[in-house]
């Protein structure tokens, strides 16, 4: 699909840089190459030259890269032009592609056209998204996993399953035969359990693959001096909180940004929770219980020498960790996991292991160096909803028309990961996303 017209960016970051890129990319691009080159460029060849404007004055001297299509990013006929990264050149180099006949890009305007040119699907598309914002090395590998194709190529597996085992039950209700329903019926149902222990796991390692997107948000909550802002402090391995003996120091949700196994973390320090008529601890308070209302994983720290919980109700939807803290000034304690609960010391750092992989643990994150995937919370919708046809499917064995239709609800949500039913809304709100100039 050859766009209409030709779109063009500044395609590295604001600011000043060493080298700047401005990218084109439509059926004028020759054109617009000559007007600012002056000559004709050989395709995948880098050629240094002057770029002009249309009254012939130079604006820059770099390197234009040509690519003919179908033999680029976007499908497209792509120019690229390297120069220096200063803004005021940028601009002009950019204005002078405007004047020769390109329209500004919008945001992720080439990635959407690549995506419509058959070179990616939608869920490599996403991932040149992800792989830009990775926050952590391990996200960025798996973003690059997911941009080389290997989630589509495991959702394309699974689709083709499906296809098979479509076809096989529509041929069974075009040719009726008992003999056949019989044999039909037994290898449907092992078709269809090998298909589903398939979507189970690319559900988990889905889910996993979440985390590195999203992060988890850790919050610390209990009463106060039993040592939450120390244990931050540790967590963090910077002083970030405010420690002293002062009962309550902490008034407000502190937060701190860390890598656990490549697993970004929030963790907020949290006023304790006790009595109080003073106004301010109150106000600290509430806010405590909001940001645990919002935690994925609750960490409840209790004092070693009198573990009593901290003051008022805990949310029952976030996955709670009791974690004993001061276990240093208590003989005979024991650092590590025990049970249900957690020794550590925020003194010594004893028992931090043991809590970091417990925080990992609670929040659905395994570290077998198994494959996982990128996921956004639309491909976890979509995968859910394949696996609630697939047992629906199940269940309806040996009413085959049922049956048949169950199965290509599940295929049909497959087909929203990659994007061949994706609607246009749901393409401008992925695309809206990117950066302007990818």
């Amino acid at each position: 699909m050859l766009a209409p017209d030709t779109i063009a960016a500044i395609a590295t970051p604001a600011g000043r840089g060493g080298i700047g890129i401005v990218r084109v990319s439509g059926p004028k691009v020759p054109a617009i190459a000559q007007a600012l080159t002056g000559r004709l460029l050989q395709p995948r060849q880098a050629t240094q030259c002057s770029f002009r404007d249309a009254r012939g004055e130079r604006l820059d001297e770099g390197i234009a890269l040509y690519f003919k299509a179908p033999h680029s990013y976007t499908g497209d006929e792509v120019l690229e032009l390297q120069g220096h990264g200063g803004p005021v050149v940028l601009h002009a180099v950019l204005g002078a592609v405007l004047d020769a006949g390109a329209r500004l890009a919008g945001p992720g305007e080439f990635t959407r056209r690549a995506f419509l040119n058959d070179k990616l699907d939608l869920a490599q598309a996403e991932a040149v998204a992800d792989l830009i914002d990775a926050a952590s090395r391990e996200a960025a590998r798996s973003a690059l996993r997911s941009l080389e194709g290997d989630f589509s190529a495991v959702i394309a597996n699974l689709a083709a399953a499906l296809t098979e085992l479509r076809a096989l039950t529509e041929a069974m209700l075009d040719f009726p035969d008992e003999e056949v329903d019989a044999l039909h019926r037994d290898d449907a149902g092992r078709r269809l359990g090998q298909v589903r222990a398939a979507l189970e796991d690319v559900l988990a390692k889905s889910r996993q693959g979440s985390l590195l997107r999203t992060g988890i948000h850790a919050v610390l909550a209990g009463r106060p001096n039993v040592g939450k802002s120390s244990l931050m402090n540790r967590l963090a391995g910077t002083a970030r909180a405010i420690v002293t003996a002062v009962p309550g120091t902490t008034r407000d949700a502190l937060r701190e940004s860390i890598l656990i196994e490549g697993v970004p973390i929030v963790v907020v320090d949290t006023a304790g929770l006790h009595e109080s008529r003073d106004e301010v601890e109150q106000l600290g308070m509430e806010r405590t219980r909001e940001e645990m209302a919002r935690a994925d994983v609750l960490l409840v720290i209790l004092d070693a020498a009198d573990p009593a919980a901290p003051q008022g109700p805990l949310p029952a939807a976030a996955t709670r960790i009791n974690v004993l803290n001061k276990i240093d000034l208590l003989p005979g304690a024991v650092a590590g996991r025990q049970g249900n609960e957690i020794g550590v010391s925020a003194k010594t750092g004893a028992g931090l292991e043991a809590l970091r992989a417990a925080v990992l643990e609670a929040a659905g994150w395994t570290t077998r160096g198994e494959t996982v995937f990128l996921a956004r919370e639309r491909h976890l919708r979509a995968l859910a909803k394949a696996r609630t046809h697939l047992e629906t499917a199940g269940a309806r064995l040996p009413q085959w028309e049922l049956f048949a239709e169950e199965l290509r609800l599940a295929q049909e949500a497959l087909g929203e990961i990659s994007g061949r039913l994706s609607a246009d809304d749901l393409l401008g709100e992925i695309f809206s996303r990117f950066c302007i100039g990818k």
